[in-house]
């Protein structure tokens, strides 16, 4: 299969790649640049130059692929709008080809205990547009589309991601690893590499599908904010801080961090064959980056 991949030199962007290769698939990349356009070359794939508001451009990578991967995160107060218009444009090119787009469980909010893909949602703002994003994109089903929906938790591993920008590189200036709370609240946790063979899976579901991609839900954030601050060099050293102080720190990623979810990803282990391996997380966390 020759498949298109946007966010393809980001950090779950290279990891898909490379499962994508391993599985003898053909790649083509969205790139921003040359630093871009080198790092999915190095991983074999081809680079398509553009951004997520070239449409034009995006509709024809789609309509040349045999299926498309949509990773690229839109920024700013008009996230929401250059999402939706890019996801119609590739699913305009990508016609009755499979179209995998990213979600995330947040939209979920606190699940007060394990909840599936049905859980009825109530996200914090910084991913509530999400939500008519994820209902247009399905409801090309019912046109002869192949949307799927994958919804990674927070993802971790090689010393990158949201825990290395957000808990372990502050901890160094400061030298303390902040937590909300009493850091009690669960989070739903996945490789990179994990959630990387689970999108290239959904490439191969069926159409209307929606699948949670999360390997752990037991650790807490206080569990993961020790483990950052081993990764930070101040092994141990983590302190509470208000959800005030955290949205004063983090910004709106905040919310999402104090939120508790526990997220099953049944489904995808039974539809796809998802296997991912048992790891010890909080010890990759605490890796050094």
């Amino acid at each position: 299969m020759k498949a298109f991949v946007t966010g393809g030199s980001g950090y779950i962007g290279q990891a898909t790649i490379a499962a994508l290769r391993r599985g003898g698939h053909e790649v083509t990349a969205l790139v921003r640049g040359e630093h871009g356009a080198q790092a999915v070359s190095g991983l074999g794939a081809t680079p398509v130059m553009g951004t997520l508001a070239d449409l034009g451009v995006l509709r024809d990578a789609a309509a040349s692929a045999d299926g498309v991967i949509h990773l690229a995160a839109a920024r700013g107060p008009q996230a929401g709008q250059a999402d939706r218009d890019a996801a119609t444009a590739m699913q305009d090119g990508a016609g009755a080809s499979p179209y995998v787009h990213t979600g995330g469980t947040w939209i979920y909010g606190n699940t007060r205990g394990l909840v599936a893909e049905d859980a009825p949602p109530a996200p914090p703002a910084l991913v509530a547009w999400r939500l008519d994003n994820e209902k247009q994109v399905l409801a090309r089903a019912a046109a002869g589309g192949r949307p799927v929906v994958v919804m990674p938790g927070v993802v971790y591993g090689q010393g990158a991601g949201l825990i290395k920008q957000f808990l372990v590189d502050p901890a160094r200036d400061r030298g303390v690893v902040h937590y909300i709370g009493d850091g009690a609240n669960h989070w739903s946790l996945v490789h990179v590499d994990d959630i990387a063979e689970l999108y290239a899976l959904a490439l191969g579901a069926s159409a209307g599908s929606v699948y949670a991609g999360v390997t752990e839900t037991a650790l807490t954030m206080a569990e993961v904010a020790e483990a950052a601050s081993r990764a930070a060099g101040c092994p141990g050293r983590t302190a509470s801080v208000s959800l005030e102080q955290a949205q004063a720190e983090m910004g709106p990623m905040a919310d999402a961090f104090a939120l508790d979810q526990q997220v099953d990803s049944a489904r995808a282990r039974a539809d796809l064959g998802w296997n991912p391996p048992a790891r010890d997380v909080l010890t990759e966390i605490a890796m050094p980056a």
